[in-house]
């Protein structure tokens, strides 16, 4: 079983706490350990900030989230230009910059970061963290016994790469 949410959202910075505040309040909700869903929140933040200062002309942008009981996934889609996020945020930043250290915060919050640059849509922000739970939590209680459904915009092929936890 997995849970999914997606929502556009305008390119307006009061929509950050938005999404971030449904997100964490879900993943409470489920029994997410706390530390988790700060680093959640954090990658989160940043992906949508850096989709609000470089996507154009687009009056929204998207942010999907599905959570299962292994791993929390979620895209970030805007409608920028895209670039080429492999080879950033991999080297220190500099401590006094203002900017850049944006994905180098994601890449250290959660366990997998990629980006898809689509020409005529924009880029992806790929975000995948493994998930620890509170004891008792909702959502093993949903998931136990029950496989996740193997379809939506952010379960691919290459969601293999991250281990199952122990």
């Amino acid at each position: 079983m997995e849970i999914k949410l997606t929502l556009a959202l305008p390119r307006d910075e009061l929509s950050v706490p938005v999404v971030r505040r449904i997100l964490k309040n879900s993943m409470q909700t489920l029994g997410v350990r706390r530390d988790v869903i700060s680093d959640i929140e954090l990658a989160l933040t940043e992906a949508a900030t850096n989709a609000l200062d470089h996507a154009q002309n687009g009056g929204e942008y998207e942010v999907s989230a599905g959570i299962d009981g292994h791993r929390c996934i979620i895209e970030v889609l805007d409608r920028g230009n895209g670039f080429d996020g492999e080879a950033l945020g991999h080297l220190e930043a500099d401590v006094r910059a203002e900017d850049g250290r944006g994905i180098q915060l994601m890449r250290a919050s959660v366990d997998k970061v990629t980006f898809d640059s689509r020409p005529t849509v924009g880029t992806v922000v790929h975000l995948e963290k493994i998930l620890e739970w509170d004891e008792g939590s909702v959502i093993k209680q949903l998931t136990e016994n029950h496989p996740a459904i193997e379809h939506g915009p952010w379960h691919s092929d290459d969601t293999q790469d991250v281990p199952a936890p122990p």
